[in-house]
């Protein structure tokens, strides 16, 4: 199977202090790959790499065939990131937001206006494209922000906590809109600490301390630790 992230004994250091420990995955391509784990356990340090953002004390990180070290533009050209805190302009509206990080990412006018009529029914923004995002609710906020993170067709989706604090409803919907992208050959990687989020990922890996706890499909994840859900197995890899 084709992998869209290959991480080989990746450590990343800041001084003393050991934020991601000597770990190793793969991420096929098109597959909705859930990382998690507890606050500072590593896991958007080992994001902030795989962008290009960050670069390895040791190890390897190879996306979609490039070296993240030697060629992080062309990496970041082909991910769209989604942050937990919302990053877009809550002075502008809904288009202007679409408007200006489609000419961000170089695409022309006739591009983005196609694209965002696109965006618009896609992510049910239909009569709310000149409301002013500061007047939005934290669902919809982060929803424009994930449908932006797509505006340059990326092979690879970055999402960190793109959930917390968000109503059960726009989170239901959030997660329709991962599964469309997924569907559609998109490669997404998401950090959760819902376990039912968890749950809808075809891989899921655990990180702990900057260390890969344990990597796999949640049937056999569960099926390993004989518990019922991905939340009994949480509980029963970071108590050990």
């Amino acid at each position: 199977m084709d992998k869209a992230i290959k991480i080989e004994r990746l450590t990343k250091k800041f001084g003393s202090f050991v934020a991601v420990n000597n770990i190793s995955f793969e991420v096929p391509k098109g597959c909705i790959f859930g990382l998690l784990g507890p606050n500072g356990s590593g896991k958007t340090t080992t994001i902030k790499i795989i962008c290009g953002v960050l670069r390895a004390t040791e190890g390897y990180v190879e996306v979609l065939g490039k070296d993240a070290s030697k060629y992080p533009e062309e990496v970041r050209q082909n991910i769209g990131y989604v942050s937990q805190k919302f990053s877009l302009y809550e002075d502008l509206t809904i288009e202007e937001n679409i408007n200006f990080y489609g000419a961000v990412y170089g695409l022309s006018k006739n591009e983005i206006e196609t694209k965002k009529k696109q965006l618009v029914k896609l992510f049910k923004f239909e009569g709310r494209e000149k409301s002013q995002v500061s007047t939005l609710s934290g669902g919809m906020k982060q929803k424009l922000a994930f449908a932006c993170a797509t505006l340059h067709n990326p092979q690879i989706l970055i999402l960190d906590e793109p959930t917390a604090g968000v109503d059960p409803i726009s989170r239901k919907e959030y997660w329709e809109m991962i599964k469309f992208f997924s569907n559609s050959g998109v490669t997404v990687l998401v950090t959760t600490h819902y376990m039912d989020e968890a749950e809808r990922c075809d891989v899921v890996a655990f990180m702990f301390n900057g260390i890969l706890k344990e990597i796999d499909t949640p049937y056999n994840v569960k099926k390993k630790y004989m518990s019922d859900s991905i939340e009994d197995v949480f509980v029963k890899v970071f108590s050990e």
